[in-house]
Formats: C-alpha cells, structure tokens, sequence
C-alpha cells in the first residue's frame, strides 16, 4: 500500500507541474529516503493517464504519516507531528524560489489576473493552502441593515487570545524565524514552536521603493487571500507609506483590494509584530456599501469623499490622483491620532499611552484609486477591560477576539468551538432542555433567552435560526466596534472630527 501512496504522489507532483517526468527517479529517492523504505517499484494501478480529479491529497499522505509512524519515522501519531512530516514530503516536490519566480513573471507580463489565479493554484497543489481542511470552515450570509454579511466558522486555524496578542507584540524577538510571517520561512523545516514551511514560495513585489512580498495565507477566508509582508521584521505601523504602498499594490494587481490591520493592540490583527497587509480577489460587503454623507476637503477638490453607511466609522476616498490621495489619508490620519472628544468618549490618549488608530483598505474602482479610513480606538475601562470598542461581554459567547481587518469589511471570523456548541445548543433547543444546566453550553443561556420566544424551533429551522442570529450578533459586535454610532449623535459627533481638521 505504501507503493502505491507513494507513487500516487509523485504522480500528483506531475499532474499539477510541480515535477517532470524527467525528475521521478530523483524525487521517488528522495522520498524513500524520508519514510526509510529501501525498496520500491511502480504499481501498475497508477499510471500516466491520471488526472487531477483522480488524486486524494489528504488521503495519500495521511498514509505514507501512517506508514511513517509505524517505522519510527514520525516521532508522534499527533495533528502537530503528521503537519510536520508530509510539509516535509511537499517540500520535496515543490520547485525552487528562483523557478516560481521566473514562472509567475512571465505569466505577470502578458496577463497579471493570469499570474495570480496561477500563484494561487500552485499554493494549494502543494499543500500550502490545505485546500481539504479550509473546505470544512462553515460559512453562510446573513441580511443585515448594512447588507449582506459574511459569516465563517473557522475550523483550520485556532483562535488566539486578546492579551496574548498584545503581549507577543512586545516580547523580546528571538528565534528564527522571528515570526510566522516574516521571509525565512520560505523552505523552513519548523518545529512544534513555528509550522513547517517547505512547501512555502513567496514572490518579491516592490512598493514605494521597499522590498515586499506576496504570498496566499494557509487559511484563505476569502477568495485569494493574500498577504503582502515587509522584507524587515518589524512591528506594525500605520504612516504615509502605508497608504503609498497600498495604492502601488493596487496599481499592480488592479483586480485585488489590500488593507491593513491596525497596529494599536485591541483594535489590530493578530501579528503586530511584522509589518504586513492582507488582500485577495474578493468584494465584501463594506465595499458594497454606499456613502451616506458626502463631503469635501479644502485643497482636495480632486478628491472625492464621504462617510460609508457602515456600523464602524468609515472615510471614504476617490481620486484618480495617487499624490492627493496619500496626502489627504495621511492628513486625516494624523489629525485622528491627536484627536479627543470627551462629550463622545474619544480620547487621543491616557497616561501617555496612545489610543487613536485607523483601519485602512485601498481598491480601484475603474481608473480612480479608493481608499476606505476605519477610525479605531482602543481604550478601555472598569467595564470594558478588553475594550470599548471592541465586542462588549454580552457578546463573547460568540466573538471574543479582536475585530480586525477581515472582520471589519464585513466577514466574520468566528472559533471552531462554535461548531460543536451550536450543536449541542439545537439539541437541547429539540429536547426541552434549559441550556444552563449544561456546563458546555451554559454560557450562550442569556444569548438565547433574547430570542427564543420569537420561533418555533424545529428540527428544519433550528440550525437556520442559530445562524440567523449568530449574524445578528456579529453585526452588533461591528457596532460595538465603531468609534462612532449610526444615530445622529454619532453622525455630529463624526462631522465634529472632520470638521476640526480645518482641511
């Protein structure tokens, strides 16, 4: 059986062009060598004529860890140690840097849509992106005032705490790599401390004159989710060349959005170690939404701008002049930083520590550049010790973890716990029982209370109304999250904002 997994693979390699015929009696060796066997020969069951839709990645490797573990080749029969071995079996098939490389700009110069679809193809033939796991996320829509939502529960990827996030961004920087983003884990073997990353390539891009790369994120909640990462390590950090780097990445890949997470703990993304941005070939439902307030900025004639119809407090900007477009960004962004308004509970900052950020995402809209501003702060108080614009605690039986940006566009990110408790929660809905009194699910009582009585739960609908109402419960996080309300106090309290930078 082994024979045939292993010949399954190399077949594989062939069929998706990771290897030629030419490389197989060079990559069957090396693969021997790794799960120790000494003989080989090539099944009459698998031969040339294969095709793509013939190959169970999953399962082929899930054999040859198999085999491994039983010829003491994989220390521990555990998700961690079988993540390790076949990266490492990938890896042997997955071509050189300077060979994906020299592929994907030669695709790049005649068709850029071309290159990408053919980045983002090569990622998941290699296992990259673990294309058999990122089909068990569970994602839906669900309506809301401010459009269609994007809900997911993430099964591939596990959750990480609020604390230890703003920890890991001040701990002193050790190991190699320095972190799971940075450029030497293009190849690296990893640990139990940081992934495998053999079959990893990354592609150099520049932006505003500084070495980046593109690579696709191993868990791709949305279409081509890439990642754009600083050649340095370094913390994260929201300035003028972040918005000049936004508008060069759309200028290169025209038919991507790229944003950045906030670089403020609470309100930023999960690494704020490195300096990175996220995009992909995807429409969410904050770009959908309309403005719904337009307004000008004196000496910015040429650009267009107005407030989205969002539950968090969006600027939106239009120009077909990039120059323009990064001044005015980078004027409202520094006003924000330095702005307070206690009437509104906007404070710039409190005992030296800063509290002011923004959220920003750049697009192209035919031949103008787009630029959406997410106001952020992060303070929080004896009744919001994890924030208060951030999911309040009535919500964290759904959503605990830092809004940032893929959440703030619209798309929830929500724990895989969820799964396995929104279905113990059907049951006892089904059967008559008081959710309390069930240690696993006890804390999501108060949530249902608040709508229970509005249904008539059956087997059919109970899963739909669950969903239903975990979107709804998103859609309140995102208003937790807005610095300022969709009410009219909000709205004055916003044009206070804009009007105080007497642009």
């Amino acid at each position: 059986m082994v024979n045939e997994a292993l010949a399954k693979l190399v077949r594989y390699s062939q069929v998706h062009n990771l290897t030629e015929k030419a490389d197989e009696t060079c990559i069957v060796n090396a693969l021997m060598d790794v799960l120790g066997m000494t003989e080989f020969t090539f099944p009459k069951t698998v031969g040339d004529d294969l095709g793509a839709d013939d190959f169970d990645l999953e399962a082929i490797l899930g054999e040859l860890c198999d085999y491994a573990y039983e010829n003491g080749k994989l220390e521990e029969n555990s998700v961690a140690y079988r993540d390790l071995f076949d990266t490492k079996l990938m890896g042997i098939l997955t071509p050189r840097p300077s060979d994906v490389i020299r592929t994907f700009n030669e695709k790049f110069s005649a068709d850029r849509q071309a290159a990408t679809d053919w980045f983002y193809d090569f990622s998941r033939a290699t296992d990259y992106i673990r294309t058999y796991r990122v089909k068990r996320d569970l994602k839906w829509t669900t309506p809301s005032p401010y459009g269609e939502i994007d809900i997911t529960i993430n099964l591939s990827k596990p959750e990480k705490d609020p604390k230890a996030i703003a920890a890991a961004k001040n701990a002193p920087q050790a190991g190699y790599p320095k972190c799971a983003l940075c450029r030497e884990n293009e190849g690296f073997a990893g640990s139990l401390r940081a992934a495998a990353r053999q079959n990893h390539r990354i592609l150099p891009i520049t932006m505003a004159g500084e070495l980046w790369f593109l690579q696709y994120s191993p868990y791709v909640y949305y279409n081509e989710h890439c990642i754009a990462l600083s050649g340095e390590h370094r913390p994260m950090k929201i300035e003028r060349r972040t918005f000049e780097r936004m508008l060069d990445f759309v200028e290169i890949f025209p038919h991507y959005f790229i944003g950045s997470n906030a670089d403020l703990p609470i309100v930023g993304g999960s690494i704020l170690s490195h300096d990175h941005m996220q995009g992909g070939h995807y429409t969410f439902a904050m770009e959908r939404a309309p403005i719904e307030r337009e307004m000008s900025f004196h000496g910015y004639e040429n650009v267009k701008a107005g407030i989205v119809h969002w539950p968090m407090s969006v600027i939106r900007l239009d120009s077909a002049d990039k120059e323009a477009l990064v001044n005015l960004a980078n004027n409202i962004m520094i006003a924000w930083r330095g702005y307070s308004d206690p009437d509104a509970f906007v404070f710039a900052e409190t005992n030296g520590e800063p509290h002011n950020t923004i959220t920003p995402i750049a697009r192209r809209r035919g031949d103008l550049y787009e630029l959406d501003l997410v106001l952020r702060n992060n303070i929080t108080t004896d009744e919001h010790p994890l924030g208060v614009f951030h999911p309040h605690k009535e919500y964290h039986n759904i959503k605990k973890e830092n809004i940032g940006l893929i959440e703030v566009m619209g798309l929830a990110v929500l724990p895989a716990r969820l799964k396995e408790e929104m279905r113990l929660v059907a049951e006892a809905i089904l059967a008559g029982r008081d959710i309390a009194d069930d240690p696993a699910i006890a804390h999501h009582a108060e949530w249902l209370a608040g709508f229970a009585g509005l249904y008539s739960f059956d087997a059919d609908n109970v899963h739909k109304i669950l969903r239903r109402e975990i979107g709804k419960t998103f859609v309140r996080v995102l208003e937790d999250a807005g610095v300022y309300k969709c009410t009219p106090d909000g709205r004055e309290a916003m044009m206070r904002f804009i009007k105080s930078m007497n642009l």
